[in-house]
Parts: C-alpha cells; structure tokens; sequence
C-alpha cells in the first residue's frame, strides 16, 4: 500500500519535512559530537597539565610548604587527600576499575611531568569508595594536621559514609615524591554527556515553526492549481464559467492564462460550428418545403405516401439537430419553481401516451434553475422509456442538502455495460430496439444529458434490480448564473 500523498501540496511539504527533520538531527549529532570532544579535550589537556603542575609542585616542596599548598591547591575538580599510604594493585577495593582510560590518563600525565615521579591512575565509581574505612579520605587542608590518619582511630561500625559529592565519577591519583611520601589526589570526572532535552526542545519548537509557515507558503503556491483542476474538470459542464485570476508565481500565472485563453478558444469554435450546422440545418427545410408543395400534385398512392413519410422524418432529424445545438448553450433565464408541478405534469403526459407511471418522492422546496430546458430533458428520458420499457415505469425523487436525484425505472431489455455511454452520443440507436421504424433519431438522450450537464447536473445509465435500466439524474438545488 503507497502511503505517499498524492497531492503536489502534499508531495512538496513532506520532502521539506524530511529535509528539515535530516538537518536538524545532523546538527543534533555534531552538537553532541562536539560536546564529547570538548569534554575529552578539557578532560586530556586541562587536567593533565594542572595535576602535572601540582605533583611537581609538591614534589619540590618542603613537607612543611606542602600543607600550606595544599590549601591553595586543592580546588574542584582536584582535590588533595591525606591520605599518605601507596595503594599496592591488590590492596585496592574490589570494585575499582583500572580501566583503558585511567591507563591513557597515566600516560599522558607521566609525559606532562617535568621530572620522572612514580604514580599510578584508579577510577573509582563513587558509591564504591566512602563506605570502607581505610577508604576514607578527606581533604588536606582539614586533615593534614592529624598525628594519625582517621580510619586509625575509628572502629568500622562508627563510620558514617561521607555524602555524595556532584560529580559520580573519578579518578584518584597516586604519586611517590622524591622524599618518599605519597601524595593521592582525587580528579572528579565530567559527568556523561546527557542528551540536551531543552536545545532539543528549542529545535523542537523551530523545526514545528518552520513547517507551518513553510506549509503556508506551499500551499499559497499550489491553491491556483487546485483552482486550475477545479476549472479544468467543470470546463466540458460549465463553458461560460468565469476566467481564472492569473495572479500567483509566473508559471502559475501563465498556466491560468492559457487555460483562459484555451476556454474562448473552444467557446469560439463550438459557437462557430453550431452556427454552421443551425444554418445549414435551416437551410435544409426551405427545399423540404418545396418538394412537401411539388408532391402536392402527384396522385395519392404508395409512393407520395412514402415521400411524405421521408420528408417528415428529415424534418424532424433537422428540428431534434437544431435542439441539440441548443441544449449546450441556453438562453433561458434562470428562476426558481416548484419541480414537484412539473413532474405532475410529465407524469400527465405520459399518462395519456398511455404509460403507466408512478411517482415517488417529493421536494420540500423550490430549486432554481431552468424550467423549459429540464422539462424537455426529462421528457426525452420518460418518452425513451415509454417506448421501450415494455411496463409501468417509475419515477423516483431524492432530495439532499444541494442536490436532487431523479430516477426513472423500467422494465425494458435493459442496455449493456459497453453501450450504457455510447447511447448518449448523437445519432446513436441500439439496433436491438431503438430502430428506425420506432421514430427515435438518436438524440434524445444526447439532448438530456446535454441540458443537465449544462445545469451542472450529470445523467447516468444503471441496471435495474430485477431488470430493466434506470436512469439516474443528479441536479444541483441551485444553478449559478454563470452556469452556460
């Protein structure tokens, strides 16, 4: 299943989408990239060259200078401990983790020193560290001045875990100075990298702006085309309809312009034509009026019978020509009437035709729209079915909010799939019934839909249930006035 819209409109604003969701998720990933980097950087550089400074600083210090720098020196995130006993490998908690980065810290730290100084790099998680006594470590600057370090005088069941500092992670360091004393420091890590849920929220919030206002403007420049689609669809319906606006973008604005000039083109040329074929169809009964007067004096047999028999039917195929020219462009004004009276009316008629007909469904209100034009439509539609639905037909009426649907029902023979839009061409007559000899010309149903599709309306042809065809008509409550 293609769940691609199918719209321009459509089509246009989710490549943007996706375009504006890649770039704001490759900004993403290099603000976090950069972000990481920045903290290997202050992590590997930073840090390194300060605590290098501080072990070669103590190292050169007198014991008495190093409490007294000790002071100064331990500050966030290096802090000095009292703690004064080398840390052998397996004297070291079990939950320390000398891992790869604490090793490349070494390194990297042995090459930042001045002087070769043993040391040795532990990372150590937090909630691992404080709950041991001989773990316990405190700043210099609070507990150089002890005579013995703390977990020398404390019992393990009165050590009360000291409270968690900001940061998580650290590394504790070790150096043994050329006097031989050992001087540990603790180097808080950078906390990990956490996604930045408000920058995220920002772009968010831009990435939503963008797209309304981006879906504002696509849609601005592809309504002329909907409008364009509108005109093109309504164009074989609604001749006269009114020129598109050519205003918008200069292809849109030229595309409307040549539609417009694409519709008084074909106007021009069916105006023209039917001119042609009303004079010629006009010009045609002048000698079939004098031939109706020379045949006058010719004796009353067979023959003159069948002369007068021919001279009727061109008549009458010249008079259903001029009325099919006709129905495409009206003249008749547009009023509103009570549909329910005419459909009486119709119903009357065929009635004394001898039909038998029922009526079915009534309208609530007037419709606007053009009274003689319909009339002769649905004349046309209830004489073909009187003449070959063999039965009562039935005349049905549906009213909705702005439209009214007329179906006619008969009992006939019924008309094939293949020929239910051929039979609405001019001059078309199923040779099964609609023959010669029955008087139909072959226009009726092409003057019917010709009438209701100039009123915006449309005729279909349908199987009926049980046999039979029923022709459906569909006719807006209201006709526009530019409707031709």
């Amino acid at each position: 299943m293609n769940i691609l819209p199918k719209s321009l409109f459509g089509q246009i604003l989710l490549a943007l989408v996706l375009g504006i969701v890649a770039a704001f998720t490759l900004s993403l990933s290099l603000l976090l990239t950069d972000r990481a980097r920045l903290g290997d950087r202050l992590l590997g550089d930073y840090a390194v060259q300060r605590i290098a400074q501080i072990i070669q600083i103590q190292n050169e210090a007198t014991p008495f200078e190093r409490r007294q720098l000790a002071r100064w020196l331990s500050a966030p995130p290096t802090r000095l401990l009292s703690r004064q006993v080398w840390r052998e490998p397996g004297q070291h908690p079990q939950n320390d983790r000398i891992n790869q980065a604490s090793e490349i810290f070494a390194a990297r730290l042995r090459k930042a020193l001045l002087t070769p100084i043993p040391l040795q790099v532990f990372a150590v998680q937090w909630e691992d560290y404080p709950r041991r006594p001989f773990e316990l470590d405190t700043l210099a600057s609070e507990q150089l001045e002890l005579p013995a370090p703390l977990w020398a005088r404390t019992h393990p069941w009165q050590i009360k875990p000291l409270p968690a500092p900001h940061e998580e992670r650290f590394l504790l360091i070790q150096a043994r100075l050329d006097d031989g004393s050992v001087l540990t420091l603790r180097h808080a890590l950078p906390p990990p990298i956490k996604w930045p849920f408000r920058t995220m929220s920002w772009l968010l919030l831009l990435g939503v702006l963008v797209i309304v206002g981006i879906g504002f403007v696509v849609r601005r420049l592809t309504r002329p085309l909907d409008a364009l689609v509108i005109a093109a669809t309504q164009l074989p319906k609604h001749l006269d309809q009114a020129p598109l606006s050519e205003q918008g973008p200069r292809e849109v604005a030229r595309a409307a312009r040549a539609f417009n000039q694409m519709q008084n083109d074909i106007k021009r040329m069916i105006e023209a034509r039917g001119q042609a074929l009303a004079g010629v169809s006009h010009d045609l009964r002048l000698p079939i009026t004098r031939l109706r007067l020379r045949i006058t004096h010719l004796p009353d047999d067979a023959l003159k019978q069948k002369i007068e028999a021919d001279l009727t039917e061109m008549d009458d195929m010249i008079g259903h020509t001029l009325a099919f020219l006709r129905a495409g462009t009206p003249s008749e004004p547009i009023v509103a009437f009570d549909i329910n009276a005419l459909l009486d009316i119709l119903c009357e008629d065929m009635a004394l035709l001898g039909a038998h007909i029922k009526r079915h469904g009534y309208a609530e209100q007037p419709i606007k729209t053009r009274p003689q034009a319909l009339q002769r439509a649905l004349q046309n539609i209830l004489e073909n079915a009187r003449r070959y639905g063999n039965g009562p037909i039935d005349l049905s009426l549906n009213e909705s909010f702005d439209h009214l649907t007329l179906s006619i029902e008969d009992r006939g023979p019924g008309i094939s799939e293949a020929d239910r839009e051929r039979v609405f061409e001019p001059y078309v007559r199923l040779e099964s019934s609609r023959a010669r000899h029955t008087g139909g010309s072959g226009l009726g149903l092409a003057i019917a839909r010709a009438i209701v599709r100039g009123m915006g309306g449309d005729i279909l042809i349908l199987p009926r249930e049980g046999g039979g065809t029923r022709v459906q008509i569909s006719l807006p409550k209201t006709l526009p006035e530019s409707t031709g």
